[in-house]
């Protein structure tokens, strides 16, 4: 089993004491994203996961972690995004310098073959058109690539959670282009120099669970939970089968994911985990980090075995 820690929010940034805690414990409890009151208890037993996938925007908190999780004969890898946007597009983003250092750091202490950088999403607007795109990657890429093999890039998706928080960005002047309107030549002016810029610094660039098709650019499309890379820099083996819960241009491979939409409280107004900004304000504060579970859960709510799991005495 893969355990993605998490698409659905930053959990070693905002909750890595919980995560921890957790990893200790050997399980963890999570709601079903669609049914709360449906509560799931995955393993998180050495023995039970393959490797585990970390995505975050910051990976300090987890620094002075990654020895324990090394005894413990936990296996595992980092997805790490570094974008440098105007303040309206990233209010809870790290300053660029003190990213830049995070990264290298965690590069140096688990090895660059473990630590692939997201440059994602890529957002158009009146503020943040090709060219800007264009200029950032190039500077972010020769910061970067001597920590990294690899950079992963896709277009902003709309979903109905963050509509309304794109929208509310016209009041400071920000105007979102959706990735399909972006003129032919303004895309491929910037998917070419992406590619240009990536190649020759040795980067192996590639989409994520893109719509559009960038292969006439040499952009291939990738997987961020890919079984090639978790066998080559891992040593494990597992099942190259596409997750069916995933969007159907996403290519990667079946995982289990212990976040919970609406916690992360960075502010990003594009992120598809979170629709009211407040609420996943009220929620982080509700947040227990000794509890199973990453937020309270409802009081009527059953616990089932996860279909991945081996069967266990419930604890909760």
């Amino acid at each position: 089993m893969i355990i993605s820690a998490s698409r659905r929010t930053d959990l070693p940034a905002y909750y890595s004491r919980w995560l921890m805690n957790r990893l200790h414990a050997g399980f963890c409890l999570v709601p079903n994203p669609f049914n709360p009151r449906l509560v799931a208890r995955v393993s998180l037993l050495p023995s039970d996961v393959e490797a585990i996938v970390f995505w975050t925007r910051d990976a300090r908190p987890m620094l002075a972690s990654l020895s324990d999780l090394d005894r413990r004969g936990y296996r595992y890898v980092f997805l790490v995004t570094v974008v440098d946007y105007p303040a309206p597009l990233g209010p809870g983003n790290l300053p660029v310098p003190v990213a830049v250092q995070m990264f290298r750091r965690l590069a140096e202490r688990i090895g660059h073959d473990r630590v692939v950088w997201r440059y994602d999403p890529i957002v158009f607007s009146n503020v943040t058109d090709g060219a800007f795109h264009a200029r950032q990657f190039a500077f972010l890429a020769d910061e970067l690539w001597r920590s990294t093999r690899r950079v992963i890039i896709s277009g902003l998706s709309f979903y109905r959670r963050n509509l309304r928080s794109l929208k509310a960005l016209e009041a400071h002047g920000v105007f979102i282009r959706p990735k399909e309107d972006v003129p032919v030549d303004e895309m491929e002016s910037m998917l070419g120099r992406l590619a240009s810029v990536a190649r020759e610094r040795g980067l192996d660039l590639v989409s994520c669970a893109e719509t559009l098709d960038w292969r006439r650019v040499g952009i291939a499309p990738g997987r961020c939970i890919d079984d090639a890379w978790l066998g080559r820099v891992l040593g494990v083996r597992v099942p190259a089968r596409k997750d069916p819960g995933q969007r159907q241009a996403c290519g990667c491979v079946v995982s289990r994911d212990i976040g919970v939409y609406g916690t992360c409280v960075r502010g990003c107004p594009y992120c598809y985990a979170v629709s009211d900004p407040e609420e996943a304000r009220r929620r982080f504060g509700q947040h227990d980090p000794d509890a199973p579970s990453l937020v309270p859960l409802p009081h009527e709510a059953g616990i089932r075995i996860g279909a991945a799991e081996r069967p266990r005495h419930l604890e909760a």
